[in-house]
Formats: C-alpha cells, structure tokens, sequence
C-alpha cells in the first residue's frame, strides 16, 4: 500500500533503492524507496528490528548502504562533503553519549561547529542562534548546569537544542522519546511539530503508535526491512495496515479532541 505521497516531487529527502546491513550479515534493509516531503514531520514505524534504526541512519549517512542512494534536494549525499551536509542536515542518535562535566551551554554551542572554520571563528550570529535554539527548546535556564546532572527529558531538550543550533532546514531524530515519561515524550514530540510548523522537515522513529498518529503528518512502516506503507496517519492506521505491519488485531477509533486515529488492540 502507498498513497499518493509517493508521487509527489516536493521531497527533500529521498532513498532510492537502499539496501543496507551490518558486516557480512543479511541485509536489513531490501531494496527500500522512501521519501520525506518538505515540511513534514515524518514517523517511521514497525516492529523491533525492522530496520527503522538502520533506515534513519542510512538517510543521515551514518551508514552508507551497499546498494542505492540517498538524495536532499536531489543531490546525492555520497558524493557531500561532511561540513557541507551537516549545515544542510541534523541527526541526533539514540541515547547520545554525554561528554563529562560539559554545560548545556557548552553542548548546545558544538552545533555551530559546521559553519565555522579557520576564516569564519565564533561570532555574534553564532551567540544568537544558540541563544535562540535554548529559547526555543525551554533550556536557556539550566545554560550553566552540566548535562549528566539533568533529568531526561531536559536532557534530551538539550540534544535537541543542539541539533537546532546547527540551524538545519531537516532534523532526524532516532527514537527521541525512549525512556521518557509520558509528560516529557508529549513535551518533546510537541516541540518538534512545533519545528515542523514553523518549516523544518523532521523525521523521527516512533514506537508509540498513537503518538505517531497524533504528532506526525506523514508515516512511513516498515516490516522486515521492507516498506509496508507509506501515507498519512488517517490512510495508515487502519486494522488492515495494522495487521499486516505488526500482526496485531484492533480496533481503530478517532480521538474526539484531535480526530488523529487511536489504535486500540483486541
């Protein structure tokens, strides 16, 4: 099943034809056609070891596939200097590693490190879009408490003021709400439709469907490295799409406040 998404041209990235694994081992990913429209906020889902991880990565050229290409704005990133697709492009992994003892303001300022060189150092511009990327995400407050002393959803508030201090039109995120609690997964899933809305393009792999459902305005499914569909959440959530992405049997409702589908399991 594909919508009528996949026809359109307005995509700001595209992997065309992706296959991709680990060392010598099967593929995890088959000869996947994926594409992110300009100003989506777009969830990738499916069951553990899907290859939702390896997708994302693919895309931000972590991982380079064996066969395929990744495109933005129809450049291929393969042949992108690292400095030239990090202004261009953001990706905050899952569970980042905190270096020892640095502030949030020290972390939240390595985002500027992409459009500084030997004859551009730190300037004013660069103070302000930190100042503004810490405005923004709620953390301008906690700028001189070392990041290992947060708790995490201010932690991952911090991330993601880096990310935007690296001041990219397209925001990646690997399961951005992993070991959140509820308040703090909704804080953080309405700050990046907020970046949404104000015209990043954000790509994020979700594991709670009805967040999914609620926060995204494209989905994209994937089973044993495969694309299952792709749509908007209303085309997606489906008991059909439902069973044959997780094997699960439900119901399917509308949320009376949002009128985003909530999936409900038998």
């Amino acid at each position: 099943m594909t919508s009528s998404l996949q026809r359109e041209q307005t995509w700001r990235l595209r992997g065309e034809g992706i296959t991709a694994g680990y060392g010598d081992g099967e593929a995890v990913l088959d000869d996947v056609h994926v594409g992110i429209r300009k100003g989506s906020f777009t969830a990738i889902i499916g069951p553990n070891a899907c290859g939702k991880s390896t997708l994302l990565r693919t895309l931000a050229r972590v991982m380079r596939p064996a066969a395929g290409q990744v495109l933005i704005d129809g450049a291929d990133v393969a042949g992108m200097r690292a400095r030239d697709l990090a202004v261009r492009l953001g990706m905050l992994p899952q569970s980042p590693a905190v270096p020892e003892g640095i502030t949030v303001l020290d972390l939240v300022s390595r985002g500027r490190y992409p459009h500084q060189s030997v004859f551009s150092p730190w300037s004013r511009e660069d103070e302000q879009v930190v100042a503004a990327a810490m405005d923004r995400t709620g953390v301008r407050d906690l700028a001189a408490r070392p990041v290992d002393t947060l708790s995490g959803g201010q932690r991952q508030r911090v991330w993601i003021a880096m990310a935007l201090a690296q001041d990219t039109e397209l925001l990646l995120l690997d399961e951005p709400t992993t070991f959140l609690d509820i308040t703090h997964q909704i804080e953080v899933l309405r700050l990046l439709r907020e970046l949404q809305r104000s015209g990043r393009t954000v790509v994020a792999v979700l594991h709670e469907l009805n967040q999914a459902a609620r926060f995204a305005t494209d989905v994209i499914a994937l089973r044993e490295g495969r694309v299952i569909a792709t749509g908007t959440p209303a085309q997606l959530f489906t008991p059909p799409t439902m069973r044959e992405v997780y094997d699960l049997d439900c119901r399917v409702i509308r949320d009376p406040e949002t009128d985003s589908p909530v999936v409900l399991p038998r």
